[in-house]
């Protein structure tokens, strides 16, 4: 009797401890927002911060240009996901549902570009931007951000339409849809989990680059996370206001997880049957 409750308790004791273990440094990055300088400073670590403060949320929104580079990041984010699911849902319908010479091949490329370490097409980004005088300029950032998520939202939206039933688009076509509109108006509808999933990889991934914009864009043409690195006094870093900037670029991811999470419940042909 008791080797089988332990047997069914450390499963449990593990997660726990890792779920500890990851949410930690989520929770002092959030509770250090709040704390007094003293506090953050302090030798004695201090869980609680019981007089907290807003100052430094407020230091944070008061930085020169802070708006601008919010701007920049919800300009190239956004505009990185939708040009890769525009291109990855054309792509993928054409890998899994038509036949054409060179499509294993096609199917191979893509693997490797995901598999393939992004910080590789960074030396031709930069001199193809410098030499069409493109530095300081979101464009290229937003296409290496498509480049970087492209590969992925391909591949994942390819087993989304293999899995949707072929027979409920020949009914389409029987009925005197054309194969366009058949994917638009039966494969398309049924899409909405695995774009789901694909948005939200993508818009982490390009709302949390740092390394990229470093190089290619300065001044007016930052975005959030480089502004994140700019947080510092006459005695060194400004770590409440690093802080509190970090926890609110975390809230868009956790709004739009919440957000897609949620909407993604149901399954992938509910409601496809024709009546």
């Amino acid at each position: 009797m008791r080797r089988s409750l332990f047997g069914r308790a450390w499963p449990n004791v593990i997660a726990v401890v890792l779920i500890v273990f990851f949410i930690f440094p989520v929770y002092w990055m959030i509770a250090t927002a709040f704390k007094q300088d003293r506090d953050i400073i302090s030798k004695t670590p201090v869980f609680i911060p019981f007089d907290g403060t807003f100052q430094h949320f407020t230091t944070a929104v008061d930085a020169p240009d802070f708006w601008t580079y919010v701007v920049n990041s919800v300009t190239v984010t956004v505009g990185a996901v939708l040009i890769s699911l525009a291109i990855a849902t054309l792509a993928s319908f054409a890998i899994a549902r038509m036949k054409f010479r060179g499509r294993k091949t096609f199917v191979l490329v893509i693997m490797a570009a995901q598999m393939a370490p992004w910080e590789v097409m960074t030396i031709g980004v930069y001199m193809i931007s410098r030499d069409n005088d493109l530095l300081n300029s979101l464009v290229p950032l937003t296409f290496f951000y498509m480049m970087m998520i492209l590969p992925f939202t391909i591949w994942t939206l390819r087993g989304f339409i293999a899995a949707v039933p072929k027979e409920l688009e020949e009914s389409a076509m029987v009925d005197g849809c054309t194969r366009s509109q058949a994917f638009v108006k039966v494969i398309f509808p049924l899409l909405a989990p695995g774009l789901m999933s694909t948005s939200l990889f993508g818009f982490i991934t390009a709302w949390n680059e740092f390394p990229l914009v470093l190089w290619l864009n300065k001044e007016d043409g930052k975005t959030l996370p480089l502004w994140l690195s700019s947080f510092k006094t006459a005695f060194g870093n400004d770590w409440g206001a690093t802080m509190a900037a970090s926890t609110m670029f975390a809230i868009p991811v956790l709004i739009l997880f919440v957000f897609l999470q949620r909407k993604a419940v149901g399954g992938l042909t509910d409601g496809a049957v024709k009546g």
